[in-house]
């Protein structure tokens, strides 16, 4: 882990990569930060004892330079780092709806680029990232970014073509479970249970739920099976989320997310 690697625009997302990277075994000393407030900079030095510096500075410096800025902000940095971003760098960006022809276009011809989707977990070392790489990016250039997002949750990666996709399901996936747990706890306190008491229930049959989904190995129906015993509570419940439409709502709901990621990708932001 010598190569020098530098987070640009580090906001939630760029420092929870940062700090993964540092419990990694990454040093310090080569890790590099840009963020545009002066303020935000010297907390990221204090914090990390990494050295903030321009965009431009990281550029010339950085063997990778990692792109954690907003989408609509992508073009904007691109401009300033095309005349010093060398074809031997290796360009990451965790902007989501950002194909890599987009960042390729822009760039040194020949620069490889990855396309990482992460989700907010990261921030919690317990994120999904979704990696894809670019017409330039090599195996090694794929592994080397398995190895950055690997600090902060698990990686997976999928052909370009799936990234849409793989937004819906994981990168906005975390929203959805908290909507459904904001609904169970509404109906937990409609049921008669305190607020405080309802969302503890929920919170930690989530958690026990998606542990025994992670390490039995067993098919979710098979689970949700184990639960269901004739005649009793589950099943009650189950027919009315089935009679409600729920599982073709979750359809419904993730194709549109596939399909404004689309959209973003396209530039019909």
């Amino acid at each position: 882990m010598t190569q020098t690697v530098a987070v640009l625009g580090t906001g939630k997302i760029g420092e929870a990569l940062l700090s993964g990277m540092i419990r990694a075994g990454w040093s310090p000393a080569h890790l590099l930060v840009t963020a545009r407030r002066t303020e935000r900079a010297q907390e990221l030095r204090a914090r990390y004892g990494v050295e903030a510096v321009s965009n431009a500075e990281a550029a010339k410096r950085a063997d990778t330079l990692i792109l954690a800025v907003k989408p609509q902000d992508m073009g904007r940095l691109l401009d300033e780092l095309a005349p010093h971003v060398a074809a031997d760098r290796l360009v990451v960006s965790a902007a989501a709806g950002i194909p890599t022809s987009f960042i390729e276009d822009r760039l040194t011809a020949g620069t490889p680029v990855v396309r990482v989707m992460p989700n907010t977990p990261v921030l919690v070392d317990e994120g999904m990232s979704v990696i894809s790489g670019g017409s330039h990016a090599t195996p090694e250039h794929l592994v080397h970014a398995e190895e950055i997002f690997g600090g902060v949750g698990k990686t997976l990666r999928v052909p370009e073509s799936q990234q849409d996709a793989a937004t819906a399901l994981s990168g906005s996936g975390p929203a959805y479970f908290y909507f459904l747990v904001e609904a169970m706890t509404d109906a937990g306190i409609l049921l008669g249970l305190p607020r405080a008491q309802a969302h503890d229930l929920i919170v930690q049959a989530a958690i026990g739920a998606a542990v025994m989904l992670r390490d039995s190995g067993e098919h979710p129906v098979k689970l949700r099976e184990a639960v269901t015993s004739p005649a009793g509570t589950t099943i009650s419940a189950i027919r009315e989320l089935e009679n409600h439409g729920v599982r073709a709502a979750l359809i419904a709901a993730l194709e549109a997310a596939r399909d404004r990621s689309r959209e973003l990708a396209s530039g019909n932001g």
